[in-house]
């Protein structure tokens, strides 16, 4: 697939877009891009993808694309899309289901190990969140075992999460929704709304919370979460970040700990979309027993991606957390200091674009995913520090 490129200039406070430009080689493009020494860099790497879902930056150059639609695809570092890659499990790509999250084991180097998460079919029409792991190769996808599945599988096309992040310590964490069926959330015995910790291989640690509980399930690490898109680790602490919708308002950031509640639904920001009152199970924003939102937005951006950026003091926007808005049609920046939020900024608004995901590189730019019939992969370079 032939994909053009555009570069497009931002100022620090008012978006202003550029004519869009014929397709040229990425030299071009990146002097193309050039902007003022105050002003924020939009490069348009790719088009032409269909709902895209997740980006994995690959170290030899490039990236990973999901589509929601079930297919995975390569880029060039120039732009240049593949074709499907072979070798992806079957995919219940309905409603909100399909490909979803793909993250680089981070032996990838040695190994070419990628981790995904999607949306498994299952009998009579039911689906689940599920995360494999497979080898990539030239000719596709090898050697590919699922690791986790979420039981059971239930009837509906909603929440599915789903994003996959690790720990540094032979460890990945999966974020998966409750499936649109509420009270799931609160019940240990089930997957649904749940954030799960497993080793690399998919086994159970045995220093996870609900081991050896007879009514929990081992894989569980919390609990009482709605629809859960954003997961990442801080560089800087190693803390494990988690982002999730409200329904009509509530989006949370949350820092989830073993074994603790996050309340969902008996505890809620947000509001039931048909009454636009509290729903039946909900007594209100605090609960005993129950965690209240780490960072909330009264009204719901449609929180998905997530990403920090630290270690890079000469950028101003080192310490942030990036957070991708699907109904907002932005991207958000929130200033940290330590883990406090001490500022908001909105970026890209002006593209009325829903961003689906954000990933940071090492040099420090920062690279989204519009959610579209006709996605784009755009990378962002900061605007200079005032000198």
């Amino acid at each position: 697939m032939a994909v053009p490129s555009l570069a497009w200039l931002l100022a620090p406070a008012i978006a202003v877009s550029m004519a869009a430009c014929s397709a040229a080689p990425m030299d071009a493009q990146r002097a193309a891009a050039a902007a003022a020494s105050n002003g924020l860099v939009q490069t348009e790497i790719a088009h032409g993808l269909e709902h895209p879902w997740a980006v994995a930056l690959l170290p030899e150059g490039g990236y990973l694309v999901t589509e929601r639609a079930g297919r995975l695809r390569r880029i060039s570092a120039k732009g240049d899309v593949s074709p499907p890659i072979a070798g992806v499990p079957t995919v219940w790509a309905e409603g909100q289901g399909g490909l979803l999250d793909v993250e680089l084991a981070p032996d990838y180097a040695s190994s070419h190990r990628i981790y995904f998460s999607y949306s498994e079919p299952g009998p009579g029409g039911t689906a689940g969140t599920a995360a494999a792991v497979a080898t990539l190769g030239e000719l596709g996808l090898r050697d590919v075992h699922v690791i986790y599945r979420q039981a059971p599988k239930l009837i509906g096309p909603n929440h599915f999460g789903s994003r996959i992040a690790f720990d540094g310590k032979g460890h990945v964490f999966i974020s998966q929704g409750e499936r649109f069926d509420r009270m799931r959330a609160q019940q240990l015995d089930m997957l649904q709304g749940k954030l799960v910790r497993l080793n690399m291989d998919g086994s159970i640690p045995p220093d996870n919370p609900f081991v050896g509980r007879t009514v929990a399930r081992p894989e569980i690490w919390s609990y009482g979460h709605r629809n859960m898109q954003g997961l990442a680790f801080d560089p800087r602490t190693g803390r494990l970040w988690e982002s999730e919708h409200g329904p009509r308002g509530g989006d949370e950031i949350n820092l989830p700990e073993p074994g603790k509640n996050y309340g969902w639904p008996i505890i809620s920001n947000g509001m039931d979309y048909t009454t636009d009152r509290p729903y039946p199970e909900t007594v209100g924003t605090h609960a005993p027993g129950m965690e209240s939102p780490y960072h909330v937005w009264k009204k719901s951006p449609g929180l998905s991606g997530m990403a920090f950026l630290t270690g890079h003091p000469q950028s101003p926007w080192n310490n942030s957390l990036f957070l991708g808005a699907l109904a907002d049609h932005d991207l958000i920046r929130l200033t940290l200091d330590g883990d406090r939020i001490v500022a908001e900024e909105r970026l890209l608004g002006d593209r009325g674009a829903r961003i689906r995901d954000v990933r940071v590189g090492p040099d420090g730019s920062v690279y989204v995913l519009t959610d579209e019939d006709d996605g784009r992969l755009i990378k962002l370079q900061a605007p200079a520090r005032a000198r």
